[in-house]
């Protein structure tokens, strides 16, 4: 089954807009979607730097037209340097607007097993650890809500077959056989031959992968109120900072390599004038950073309950309970 009841269950009765471009992998899935009876609607992006480009967005016009699909089309221009970056920036933001705008529940990317190795390969090559490897999460939570890759077991391979068994029309990109692009290199060079060759064994040990993944990324927070966060302080450093980085992502901030030593070294910090992070004996404390004038009888009672003093201002003046 290239939809899995999994992720049916996911997005029955909710509102879902699909990442479209016309290319394989979405047009398979907006048929797959099609088929299971979900609802959806469309967005679709026009970097202007194809003539086909035109194309592709009169097939999502008449799709969204014939299946009764709002579409949304955003049209821009970018600058040739750094273009995959900043196009994914464009895009998302985008995404996130509509969301925003039109009260959206899930956003559906038709990434695939093909990306998700590729990922895995570009993150081999970098030297990352477990987490960066396995980038690619099949469900993601953001502020309001959920981005979800329905096709992250399902190769492109079985997606063309699905497609011309079905006898539906698609487009290829063919700048994405240009290897001066990192992530087709390593298609072209590498990932393409050795998924034909060993999918099952590959599906398997993705699987057995982020298995492994959410034992040790496991966090137990043992205090959470508003964005105020107590865990519990783990056996090992690099446990406690994936553990804080996970917390401090969902504040909205990214730490470097150079802010997680930092942080380890001194145990209790101010990330980016932003958010403040203390690791105690048995605790780490995480909260906004801000500022604010103290009454002596709180200052009592966080010293009484050792709550350490950078995070004080943000329980006082948000008003934290039962901490």
């Amino acid at each position: 089954m290239l939809l899995e009841q999994t992720y049916l269950q996911l997005l029955l009765g909710k509102k879902n807009l699909l990442a479209f471009s016309g290319g394989v992998d979405s047009t398979a899935l907006f048929f797959l979607l099609l088929e299971k009876g979900i609802n959806f609607d469309i967005a679709i992006v026009d970097y202007n730097l194809r003539k086909q480009s035109k194309e592709e967005v009169g097939f999502a016009k008449e799709l969204a037209k014939k299946y009764n699909k709002q579409l949304f089309l955003k049209e821009t221009s970018l600058p040739s340097s750094n273009f995959e970056a900043n196009a994914r920036k464009v895009r998302y933001d985008f995404f996130n607007t509509i969301i925003k705008e039109y009260s959206y529940q899930n956003l559906l990317t038709a990434h695939q097993l093909d990306d998700k190795l590729e990922w895995f390969f570009m993150q081999l090559a970098r030297g990352a650890g477990i987490v960066e490897l396995l980038g690619f999460e099949e469900i993601e939570k953001r502020d309001n809500y959920f981005i979800i890759k329905p096709l992250l077991n399902t190769t492109k391979d079985e997606l063309l077959n699905y497609l011309h068994k079905k006898d539906i029309k698609y487009f290829i990109d063919h700048t994405n056989k240009d290897t001066k692009y990192k992530r087709n290199y390593i298609r072209e060079n590498y990932t393409k031959e050795f998924l034909k060759e060993y999918k099952n064994g590959i599906k398997k040990s993705f699987t057995y992968l982020q298995q492994d993944k959410k034992e040790l990324l496991k966090i137990e927070i043992l205090f959470n109120e508003k964005d105020f966060y107590i865990l519990k302080k783990q056996d090992s450093d690099a446990k406690n900072i994936r553990a804080i980085d996970k917390i401090v992502k969902k504040l909205g901030l990214l730490m470097s390599k150079n802010t997680k030593d930092e942080l380890l070294r001194q145990k209790d910090i101010v990330l980016s004038n932003k958010i403040s992070v203390s690791i105690t004996n048995d605790k780490i404390y995480i909260s906004p950073f801000v500022t604010s004038v103290i009454p002596k009888k709180f200052k009592e009672l966080c010293r009484v309950k050792k709550i350490p003093p950078k995070v004080r201002s943000y329980l006082f003046k948000s008003k934290v309970k039962n901490f």
